[in-house]
C-alpha cells in the first residue's frame, strides 16, 4: 500500500468499468435464486424487490465509497481508508478480516458451487468435496505460474459468464410460458416479511459484491475524479438491471417454489428452455464464470495478506511477504486457498456467502461513517475533493442505514422458534447445521474470527 504514488496512472474508465461488472457478475446471479425464494417460502414478490432494494443500498454504498476511495487513491483500498480515518488498528482488522474470513470464505463458498454444478455429469455427490478441494489446488497452481495466467482466466470467464446471462434472458421470456406469479404472494405462509428482508438483502448483496474493487486501483487511474465514480454508479446501475431481468426470466420458465428447492437453479431454468443437452452445455460456461470468479478472490486475497505480510504485520510475515520465480506471492496464495479449503468442508455455498458479507459490510458500514468523519477531520477538513458524494449527508447516511440494517438485524432478530431449533441442533452435536439455520450464530462467529486479529495485532506490535 506504501508503494502506491510510484504506480503508473494508466487506467481509464472502460477499464474500471469492465473491473466493477466484471467482478460483480458471478456466482450469486445464477445460484442465489434459491437462498432467496427458500427465504421467502416459495413466493417470489418480496425477492423481487429485494434485487431492486439491494441494487439502490449498493448504488448509495458506491457514490459514498467513490468519495474516500478518490480522497485516498491507494493501492490497497478499504485497509487505507479505515486506518486514515480510525486508526492502524481498525485498519488492520479490516485487511485481517479479508485475509482469513471474507476471501477464504468466498474461494470457498464458489469451489463448493462449482463442484456441485459439476454433479449435473457425474451424478455422484459423494465426489463432490474432493472435487471441491481439487478445484482450489488447480487455482492456486494457475496463480502460482504469474499474474499472466490469472488474468488470462479471468478473460476467458468473463466471456463465459456474458454467454449464458444473454442466453438465460433472451430465450427465458421466448421459450418460457410467463403463467407463473412474479410479485405476489410477497412471502410464504408463516414468513414474516420483516425478518427475511434482511436474510434476502445479504443474498443479494453477495450477488453485488465486487462493486469496490475499483477503489483498491485509485491510485492507478488516470482521471479517477471523473471516471470512478462512472465506473461504479453506472457499473451497479447496470448490474442491477441485468439482475432484476434475468431473475425475471427465470421466473417466466420456473416458479419460485422450483427455483428456491434447486441448489443449480439456472441451470435447471436453462434446461427447462434447451432441453437436457442444451441445458449441460449452459452450464459449463455457468461453470467456468465460477471458477475464473473463485480465482479473481485468491488472486485479490493473497495481495491482502501479501501486503500485510510486507509490512511485517501478519503472522509469519517473513515466509508469506516473499516472492516466487513468477514475482508473485505464493506463500500467500497458498494461505487464503488453504484456508478456503478447510471453509469448504462445510459444502455450504449460502452458509458461506453470509458470512463473507455479513463480515466485509461491517468495514464497508466503518468506511461509509470515515467519509462523513474525514469531511471534519483537520487533515482532510480542507483536501481538495475531486469527487463529492451527491447530496451529502443524505447519500451515505442512506449507505450507513443499510450496511446497520443488515447488520443488527442478523445479530439481534431471531425467534424463539429458531432459537430452540438451534440449541436442539447443537446439543445434537450437528454443528454446521446449526449455523446454517440461524443467522445470528453465525455472524457472532464471523465477529469472533474478525476479533482474532486484535491480540494478534498486539503481539505482532509489539514484537517490534
Amino acid at each position: 500500500m506504501s508503494n502506491s504514488n510510484e504506480m503508473k496512472k494508466t487506467l481509464g474508465l472502460s477499464t474500471a468499468l469492465a473491473t466493477v461488472v466484471g467482478s460483480v457478475i458471478g456466482s450469486g446471479v445464477f445460484f442465489k435464486p434459491q437462498s432467496i425464494y427458500t427465504t421467502t417460502g416459495g413466493a417470489p414478490g418480496l425477492g423481487m424487490i429485494a434485487w431492486i432494494i439491494g441494487g439502490l443500498a449498493s448504488i448509495a454504498a458506491a457514490l459514498t465509497f467513490a468519495e474516500i476511495a478518490i480522497l485516498i487513491p491507494k493501492t490497497g483500498g478499504m485497509v487505507a481508508y479505515l486506518e486514515e480515518a480510525f486508526g492502524k488498528k481498525v485498519g488492520y482488522l479490516a485487511g485481517w478480516m479479508q485475509s482469513v474470513l471474507f476471501y477464504p470464505a468466498m474461494i470457498a463458498a464458489l469451489s463448493v458451487i462449482c463442484a456441485q454444478q459439476l454433479e449435473l455429469f457425474t451424478n455422484n455427490p459423494a465426489l463432490t468435496p474432493a472435487i471441491t478441494i481439487a478445484i482450489i489446488i488447480i487455482i492456486i497452481v494457475l496463480n502460482a505460474l504469474g499474474s499472466g495466467v490469472g488474468g488470462a482466466v479471468q478473460v476467458v470467464s468473463t466471456v463465459c459468464k456474458l454467454i449464458p446471462l444473454i442466453l438465460l434472458m433472451i430465450f427465458g421470456f421466448i421459450k418460457g410460458s410467463g403463467q407463473n406469479p412474479i410479485f405476489s404472494p410477497m412471502v410464504g405462509e408463516g414468513v414474516r416479511a420483516g425478518n427475511a428482508l434482511s436474510s434476502l438483502l445479504l443474498a443479494v448483496l453477495f450477488a453485488f459484491e465486487g462493486w469496490t474493487n475499483v477503489g483498491a486501483i485509485a491510485g492507478e487511474m488516470k482521471n479517477p475524479g471523473k471516471d470512478l465514480p462512472l465506473a461504479i454508479v453506472g457499473g451497479v446501475s447496470a448490474i442491477m438491471a441485468v439482475y432484476f431481468v434475468i431473475n425475471l426470466a427465470y421466473l417466466w420458465v420456473l416458479p419460485a417454489s422450483t427455483l428456491g428447492a434447486t441448489a443449480t437453479p439456472a441451470a435447471d431454468v436453462a434446461t427447462a428452455i434447451f432441453g437436457e443437452v442444451g441445458g449441460k452445455i449452459i452450464a459449463v460456461g455457468i461453470m467456468i464464470s465460477v471458477f475464473g470468479a473463485c480465482n479473481g478472490f485468491v488472486l485479490s486475497g493473497s495481495r491482502v495478506a501479501y501486503s500485510l505480510a510486507a509490512e511485517g504485520s501478519f503472522p509469519a510475515s517473513h515466509v508469506l511477504s516473499k516472492l516466487n520465480g513468477a514475482q508473485v506471492p505464493m506463500n500467500s496464495i497458498i494461505l487464503v486457498g488453504a484456508i478456503g479449503a478447510i471453509y469448504s468442508l462445510t459444502g455450504q455455498f449460502n452458509l458461506l456467502t453470509d458470512v463473507a458479507v455479513f463480515s466485509c459490510w461491517i468495514f464497508y458500514t466503518l468506511t461509509f461513517v470515515a467519509v462523513i468523519k474525514l469531511r471534519k477531520m483537520e487533515k482532510w477538513a480542507n483536501a481538495d475533493r475531486i469527487y463529492k458524494v451527491p447530496l451529502y449527508p443524505i447519500i451515505p447516511i442512506i449507505a450507513i442505514v443499510s450496511g446497520v440494517y443488515v447488520i443488527l438485524n442478523q445479530l439481534f432478530i431471531c425467534d424463539a422458534a429458531t432459537l430452540s431449533e438451534t440449541f436442539s441442533t447443537l446439543g445434537s452435536g450437528h454443528f454446521i447445521e446449526a449455523i446454517s439455520t440461524d443467522n445470528r450464530l453465525r455472524s457472532i462467529i464471523s465477529i469472533v474470527i474478525t476479533l482474532i486479529g486484535l491480540p494478534v495485532y498486539s503481539t505482532i506490535s509489539k514484537s517490534k
